[in-house]
């Protein structure tokens, strides 16, 4: 498994890490910053996260996928700084024999990862910004 914090979200080194000769479905979750949030325009997003708890609860979910479906590979990078719109901030990825697997373990690891993982974005606006819990 592939966990990591991150600057910078590399799209190429997740698929690449994926390949597996086993692997006949590979499904890749990526989260980019939108143009907008609570009725504003957004600027850029900065992201923190406490590393020590974010990569081991990151692990622990990783872990928990592997125990629950037959998974080839998967990554989790989650990315710490300011991104501006449009950028990568989160790549989930699953590699498993068939792609229903793929699919399944992808979500819970987003899903889990927004409720459980200790990551904060502060938002930035044309007239303010606001501290925000990442993963609601």
């Amino acid at each position: 498994m592939l966990v990591k914090l991150v600057t910078d979200v590399d799209l190429n080194e997740a698929y690449s890490y994926l390949q597996h000769p086993g692997a006949g479905g590979i499904d890749l979750f990526v989260g980019t910053v939108r143009n907008h949030a609570q009725g504003k325009e957004v600027v850029k997003l900065v992201f923190e996260a406490y590393a020590p708890m974010a990569l081991k609860e990151m692990q622990k979910l990783a872990q928990a996928a592997q125990q629950q479906w037959p998974i080839e590979k998967l990554v989790m990078l989650h990315a710490v700084g300011e991104k501006l719109v449009g950028e990568p901030v989160v790549i989930i990825g699953v590699a498993s024999a068939h792609r229903d697997v793929a699919f399944t373990a992808c979500r819970f690891l987003i899903d889990e990862l927004k409720k459980t993982v200790p990551i904060w974005k502060k938002e930035y606006y044309q007239d303010n910004s606001v501290w925000v819990n990442a993963h609601p």
